[in-house]
C-alpha cells in the first residue's frame, strides 16, 4: 500500500516545540517558558475583547481596518502598508512564502527564533545558517553568506531566545551592503520592552527602503499571547505580495478590539516595562553571583534571561529541578543550546524562587 508522501523539504521540519505549562505528571506550574507578561492584560482590553461577545456569529473585518488605523496612529506610519496575521509568526510565513521558494537561499543566525528555519523549509527554500557573536547577531557573517540564491534574511531584535540587541549602527550597515532584491525582516517581537535610546531604526528603514520587512506581536508586552495577534510594515508592493497569500480572517473581532484597546494602555506598558527592566537586572545580577559555579546570564534586553550553564550544574538538571519546583523553563537542546535554559522575567516572587532554586542546586553540583 502506498500513502500520499509529502515534499521533501516538509519531511524535513522540525515542528516548533511550545514552551511547557505542566510537568510531566500534569501539574501545573508557574509558566516561565514562553515570555509572557506577567502583569497580565490591560483592563481596557479585556473589556473591549468581553464586548465582542454579542458578534460571535459575525466574521470579522478580512480587511482589519480598525486595528490597522490604530496602529497607524499609534506609531505614525501608514495603514495601507500593515500586513496582519495570526501572531507574528504567521507574518514570517508570508514573507517566506511570497518571497522564496525551491532552490532559494533564507539566512538567519544561528541562535534565532525557530520559525526562521520551519517557514524556509516550508517553501522549499535552503536555510543559511549564520554563525552568532557570543549569542549576538553577527552582521559580517551574515554579509558573508549573502549570495545571488538569497531571498531573505530574517534577524530579530532583540534576538530570541537570547535576549541579545543589535545596534542601530549595525542594522543600518547590514541593510546597506545588501543587494536591492534581498527582503530584510527585523523580527521586533520585543521591541516594547527596549529603552527609547536603544530604538534600532527599522521602522524608518522599513518606511524608506523597499526592501525591508518589520514584523512585530500583540502577545507580549500587551498581554495578547492567547489571540495571536501579529502585524507588519513595509513597502506598498512587498504588503501587496504578502497579502495575496494572507488567510482572510487571521483572528477574531474581539482580538482587534482588544488589540485597539491595548495600544492605548500607556500605564501599563510603562509598568510593563518598568517591572521587567527591574526584575531582569536582579535577575541577571544573581546569576553573576554564581559565576564561581559556572552560571552566566546573555546580557538581555527583552522580557526573559538565557542563562548558561558552563560547570558541574548542566541545563538540564537545572531543568529538572526547576520543573520539580513547579517552575517551567524553556531548555532548546534542539536549537543547539543543550548547556542553557531561557527563562521569562515573572512576578517578584516568582523570580526570587527560582534564583535561590539555581543557587541551591549550583552550591549542590560543586
Amino acid at each position: 500500500m502506498t500513502a500520499p508522501a509529502p515534499k521533501p523539504w516538509i519531511a524535513a521540519i522540525a515542528p516548533y516545540v511550545p514552551g511547557r505549562a505542566t510537568a510531566d505528571d500534569g501539574r501545573r506550574v508557574v509558566k516561565l517558558s514562553s515570555n509572557e507578561n506577567p502583569l497580565g492584560t490591560p483592563d481596557t482590553a479585556r473589556e473591549a475583547y468581553r464586548g465582542a461577545a454579542t458578534e460571535l456569529e459575525r466574521y470579522p473585518d478580512a480587511s482589519a481596518a480598525e486595528l490597522r488605523a490604530a496602529l497607524a496612529a499609534h506609531y505614525g506610519i501608514e495603514a495601507d502598508r500593515i500586513v496582519y496575521g495570526t501572531g507574528s509568526d504567521e507574518v514570517l510565513h508570508l514573507a517566506a512564502g511570497a518571497f522564496a521558494g525551491v532552490g532559494d537561499e533564507i539566512i538567519h543566525v544561528r541562535y534565532g527564533f525557530a520559525v526562521y528555519d520551519i517557514a524556509t523549509r516550508r517553501v522549499g527554500a535552503v536555510p543559511v545558517v549564520a554563525p552568532d557573536r557570543d549569542y549576538a547577531t553577527d552582521v559580517d557573517a551574515i554579509l558573508a553568506r549573502v549570495t545571488e540564491r538569497t531571498k531573505v534574511i530574517f534577524v530579530a531584535n532583540p534576538n530570541n531566545p537570547t535576549g541579545t540587541y543589535t545596534s542601530r549602527e549595525d542594522i543600518a550597515r547590514l541593510h546597506a551592503a545588501l543587494p536591492r532584491d534581498v527582503l530584510l525582516v527585523i523580527d521586533q517581537a520585543y521591541t516594547e520592552y527596549l529603552d527609547p535610546e536603544d530604538d534600532d531604526g527599522a521602522l524608518a528603514l522599513a518606511r524608506t527602503e523597499p526592501n525591508v520587512l518589520v514584523t512585530r506581536t500583540f502577545s507580549k508586552i500587551f498581554g495578547l499571547a492567547a489571540e495571536r495577534i501579529g502585524w507588519g510594515y513595509a513597502s506598498p508592493a512587498i504588503i501587496d505580495a504578502m497579502h495575496r497569500i494572507r488567510a482572510p480572517f487571521s483572528f477574531g473581532i474581539g482580538a482587534q478590539r482588544a488589540a485597539i484597546a491595548a495600544l492605548d494602555a500607556h500605564d501599563f506598558i510603562a509598568a510593563s516595562r518598568d517591572h521587567n527592566r527591574t526584575w531582569r537586572g536582579w535577575f541577571e545580577r544573581q546569576i553573576a553571583a554564581l559565576s564561581n559555579h559556572g552560571l552566566r546570564a546573555v546580557p538581555s534586553k527583552a522580557n526573559f534571561v538565557m542563562v548558561l550553564f558552563e560547570g558541574a550544574l548542566t541545563a538540564g538538571a537545572a531543568y529538572q529541578a526547576l520543573m520539580a519546583a513547579g517552575y517551567a523553563t524553556r531548555w532548546l537542546p534542539g536549537q543547539g543550546l543543550a548547556h542553557g535554559l531561557r527563562i521569562t522575567i515573572g512576578a517578584e516572587a516568582d523570580m526570587r524562587a527560582v534564583a535561590e532554586i539555581l543557587r541551591t542546586e549550583a552550591e549542590r553540583a560543586g
